[in-house]
């Protein structure tokens, strides 16, 4: 594909980046324009948004650096280099700091939780499938050797330069996979958005298909680091969908028995945020 975008100078801007913060401002859209029906103030949405993504990127680099801490104690240099900027980080890292910025700037603000987990993750998988086409264009996150039809082969020397990618193989298109099964994901929330009966609906949701899809996709992702565990039969996050699957029939569990709030009207959500 084509990892490097262009460059600036000496500076390479990445496709992955580009599409990545493409995905990040598409989805703090979507949340920000459904604010209102949850009785939110769109602005302190969007600025939620900002403050959590800034947040978990910061996360995502500590996780990085504490679990190679060995590497980076013998070369600190490279915690300040221009590679661990450009970096991701993990994906731990980031989810720990994006739930710890949702919950604290609920707080502070005065925001009911479960509202703002409807709005915020309402947007998150049409972010999620355009990242997945920059990962594509990286070929980071790949798929294991196969021989079906619509297996990919990667030939960019970058590509294995910057994420390790098996170069002139047939592989699973895993970012495809799961860049299709996001943007189906967030096709069902806006469905489900529409014709919501109970808080916490959307967030329960997304647990169920995300949990459902990443647990599946996992088995044909093939790139390393991933931490397998029980004789790498199985990934951390094939158990951490696992507990999402969980968590989401239980939110639906408690929606449909009536121990959700029930949605406010738009007018009264409007109402809301006008005060």
């Amino acid at each position: 594909m084509h990892p490097i975008l262009f460059h600036i100078g000496g500076i390479n801007i990445y496709s992955y980046g580009v599409l990545v913060a493409t995905g990040v401002l598409a989805g703090l859209w979507y949340a920000r324009k459904r604010a209102p029906r949850a009785g939110l103030d769109p602005d302190k949405v969007w600025n939620m948004g900002i403050y959590t993504v800034l947040v978990a990127l910061l996360l995502a680099k500590v996780w990085l650096i504490l679990s190679d801490w060995d590497y980076y104690v013998a070369n600190p240099r490279d915690i300040f280099s221009l590679n661990t900027f450009q970096s991701g980080g993990t994906f731990y890292g980031g989810i720990v700091g994006a739930i710890l910025m949702i919950v604290l700037y609920s707080y502070f603000q005065k925001m009911p939780l479960l509202p703002v987990m409807d709005t915020i993750v309402a947007g998150l998988p049409l972010g999620h499938a355009i990242g997945r086409l920059g990962c594509f264009a990286a070929g980071c996150c790949y798929g294991k050797p196969t021989t079906v039809a619509w297996g990919v082969v990667f030939t960019n020397p970058a590509a294995a330069q910057l994420a390790g990618t098996p170069l002139g193989v047939h592989l699973h298109p895993t970012q495809l996979y799961e860049a299709a099964a996001e943007f189906l994901n967030f096709l069902i929330l806006v469905w489900i958005g529409k014709r919501q009966r109970f808080t916490g609906q959307i967030i329960a949701t997304y647990f169920l298909l995300y949990g459902v899809e990443r647990g599946t996709i996992e088995f044909f992702r093939g790139d390393p680091g991933r931490t397998m565990m029980f004789h790498d039969t199985v990934s951390l996050m094939q158990i951490v969908s696992v507990g999402l699957i969980v968590t989401g029939a239980f939110l639906w569990w408690r929606g449909l028995r009536g121990k959700g709030a029930p949605m406010a009207s738009s007018s009264a959500a409007r109402a809301t945020v006008a005060r």
